[in-house]
């Protein structure tokens, strides 16, 4: 993936899609964030952009994700987060862990 892609977010992210989702967006994190280190950067971007039917199974997917970045010495960076959802993370409290951003 080039330094100006980011990985992307489904278009739904329910309760009953997350478990089958993690696995292999575990398996792109850790991918992405060894070629990021490799070019000595800092951040992991993820984008929101197509995320439309969601609940908050989706804040435990980012906040994997999340930790799968610290773990990997980098920064998780959510990009075009749909308002519903900075304000579901600010509601539980997750906000600035998520990295959430608005474009």
């Amino acid at each position: 993936m080039s330094r100006n892609q980011a990985l992307q977010l489904p278009v739904r992210l329910r309760m009953d899609d997350a478990a089958g989702l993690w696995p292999r967006l575990e398996a792109s994190l850790r991918a992405e964030a060894a070629q990021i280190r490799n070019g000595a950067g800092e951040r992991l971007r993820l984008s929101a952009a197509e995320l439309a039917d969601f609940d908050s199974s989706a804040l435990s997917v980012l906040l994997g994700a999340a930790r799968i970045c610290a773990t990997e010495g980098l920064r998780l960076e959510v990009d075009a987060a749909p308002q519903a959802l900075q304000e579901l993370a600010r509601v539980y409290g997750v906000a600035e862990l998520l990295g959430l951003r608005q474009v």
